[in-house]
């Protein structure tokens, strides 16, 4: 049978509420307990759990609409139920008020049934005739309790109402959905940090010969319309590390317990956007040319920020880059793109003050923080694996520019 939730008493005086969202739409299945819609009042927002479970039928209002306490919010039955016709709208219920001591014996007329709106709204919402019921409350009144005991079967469960506060007493709160991207984020960085033991390890490459090798290649790479960044070098260079430290390109079967190797290079290039971090994916990244992948990290990129990225984009990555240097700063703790490894953030690339034969001389140097999974790879194989990519980054035209 069709049931009705109305807006309730939620208390502090409240007689109305703007439906600010609604969480479910027609047609949906809905559990009981789960939060249909939002509802601001004017001291808060007001998550609305439905108190049964079933099939929405009805939305009885729009995002932004004013609603009443004891209106009907939403309709909810089994799938294909006719919608009963709107019955007049409940008044809204009163503040609440100190008790009034009542005297024990009221006598009513003849068939009268002494119940105050809210407890008869709760026999409607039920499906008890409250004409039935004995009351045990002063002078025969029928209580909530006394409508719960007359229903069939198990007592229904009256859901518990959330309230966000609007402030707190420092000033106002603004809250922000975590939805979509952010919430996906959210998810991924805390699935990483319950299963990976992360350490962090850093060092430093000396830039020089990278900066000028960049600036001799850009004219011929920029000519196509493609930006020519340091990162397209710094892929390639962490290929060739990756290839003498294979356990860094893995992932763990924990079922298993086994370290997968994987003999191909995907590397993970986390972007970000204003809803949160995307990492799409160069494939066969050991395979082509510093210029090709300067133009796949273009358009990656550019998908991304549209969200037109194909769901093939984001998979398949063996290792991830994030590039801080783009913003600025000298260290930082990446957290592992799990089931991932490991994974390198990259530092800023500026002049810094550095000792050299015993003097104090100005260097480009470009920053390293690598994070790994304590449980596949050392410290001092991680700290190998840097020293390497360091070594590859400082003799840039030892690498394999145009692919293999």
């Amino acid at each position: 049978m069709a049931k009705e939730f109305r807006f309730p008493d939620v208390g502090e005086g409240i007689t109305e509420g703007e439906v600010v969202r609604w969480l479910v739409k027609e047609g949906d299945e809905v559990k009981a307990d789960e939060t249909v819609a939002e509802i601001e009042t004017d001291k808060a927002v007001v998550e609305m759990p439905s108190p049964y479970a079933g099939t929405v039928l009805k939305l009885h209002f729009k995002e932004k609409d004013l609603i009443k306490v004891g209106q009907v919010l939403v309709t909810i039955g089994e799938k294909g139920e006719a919608v009963p016709a709107d019955a007049p709208a409940a008044a809204a219920m009163p503040a609440a008020r100190p008790a009034i001591p009542v005297p024990q014996a009221i006598p009513g007329r003849a068939g009268e049934v002494l119940a105050i709106p809210r407890v008869r709204a709760l026999a409607r919402e039920l499906g008890v005739d409250i004409g039935t019921v004995t009351g045990t409350g002063p002078g025969g009144r029928i209580t909530e309790d006394d409508v719960r005991a007359a229903k069939p079967g198990p007592a229904e469960k009256k859901p518990v109402i959330k309230v966000k506060a609007k402030y707190d007493l420092y000033g106002t709160l603004e809250r922000i959905p975590l939805r979509g991207v952010r919430r996906a984020t959210a998810k991924k960085m805390r699935e990483s940090l319950d299963h990976a033991a992360h350490v962090t390890h850093c060092d430093e490459a000396d830039a020089g010969a990278l900066a000028a090798l960049r600036e001799r290649m850009k004219p011929e790479v920029e000519a196509g319309g493609v930006k020519l960044t340091y990162l397209p070098f710094i892929v390639k260079a962490l290929v060739e590390a990756l290839k003498l430290h294979p356990t860094l390109n893995a992932t763990l079967d924990e079922e298993e317990g086994e370290i997968v190797v994987k003999r191909y290079y995907n590397i993970g290039i986390a972007v970000d956007i204003p809803e949160g971090l995307i990492v799409p994916v160069v494939k066969m990244a050991d395979q082509k040319s510093v210029g090709d992948i300067a133009a796949e990290i273009q358009g990656l990129a550019k998908s991304a920020r549209e969200r037109t990225l194909d769901l093939a984009d984001l998979k398949g990555g063996t290792f991830s880059i994030t590039n801080v240097g783009v913003i600025g700063g000298d260290a930082a703790t990446p957290i592992i793109n799990y089931p991932e490894v490991a994974i390198l953030a990259t530092m800023k690339i500026a002049e810094r003050a550095r000792v050299a034969g015993g003097a104090v001389v100005v260097k480009t140097t470009l920053p390293l923080c690598l994070s790994f999974d304590h449980r596949v790879v050392d410290g001092a194989e991680a700290a190998r694996f840097t020293k390497d990519l360091v070594r590859f980054l400082e003799a840039p035209e030892s690498l394999p520019l145009q692919g293999e």
